[in-house]
């Protein structure tokens, strides 16, 4: 298959290299968002923030921010942070779901980040393969207006042959691309879901132990 591999590459032409720039592109960002969103980061973020549900509703946000703290960086350990945090500020229900807000919000784009990457390189690499068809059927057809008769088919033959080799790796190239993209975009779509239910959660429980002091309330004082 390697050996197959490399005669097509030899004979697609020059346009194989920027197509091999953007295969090798692609599979560092599928690794590097695999490790990411898969090995990085579990599904469990509602499993986790039962683990402070007793705490917050016996109002007892120290020892919240403590168990917060022993979690290490998991966005549920900084939304029960600042969630307990602006308990004990008394900052109220609208402060506590704008800060809320701006955690999910700053998570949400570390989650999405450079997946829209491996959709463009999906596109380019097969623009990149028919960019490569094009120039080599031009090619092609320019030598064989010019050469005898017996030459004719060896030129066409070469031409249409790196013509279609670069269409194939293009598409060797952008076909794992979108794969990689839909089955990571599935899996940020649900670590961002199942974050925003988990804090959804933090935000009832603790709700019930602030007072709703409006943010143009307080800021008057």
């Amino acid at each position: 298959m390697f050996i197959h591999l490399g005669e097509m590459f030899a004979k697609g032409g020059f346009w194989m290299y920027p197509i091999m720039g953007a295969q090798i592109v692609s599979i560092a960002l599928i690794i590097e968002r695999v490790v990411a969103l898969y090995l990085s980061r579990q599904v469990n973020s509602r499993k986790l923030v039962e683990s402070f549900e007793q705490d917050i509703k016996h109002g007892d946000m120290d020892r919240v921010i403590t168990k917060a703290k022993k979690m290490g960086d998991h966005p549920v350990s900084t939304l029960a942070q600042v969630g307990a945090q602006s308990n004990l500020d008394l900052g109220g229900r609208d402060e506590l779901q704008l800060k809320m807000d701006e955690i999910l919000l700053e998570e949400s784009s570390r989650v999405d980040s450079r997946l829209g990457f491996l959709s463009m390189i999906a596109n380019v690499a097969t623009l990149l393969g028919l960019l490569g068809t094009i120039v080599g059927l031009i090619k092609s057809f320019s030598s064989i207006s010019n050469a005898s008769a017996a030459e004719k088919a060896r030129i066409l033959a070469e031409g249409v042959g790196e013509a279609m080799n670069a269409t194939a790796y293009g598409l060797i190239v952008a076909v794992p691309a979108l794969v990689g993209y839909a089955v990571l975009q599935n899996r940020a779509n649900k670590l961002t879901d199942d974050l925003n239910k988990a804090a959804l959660r933090l935000y009832i429980w603790m709700g019930f132990n602030v007072e709703n002091i409006p943010l143009k309330k307080r800021s008057s004082r």
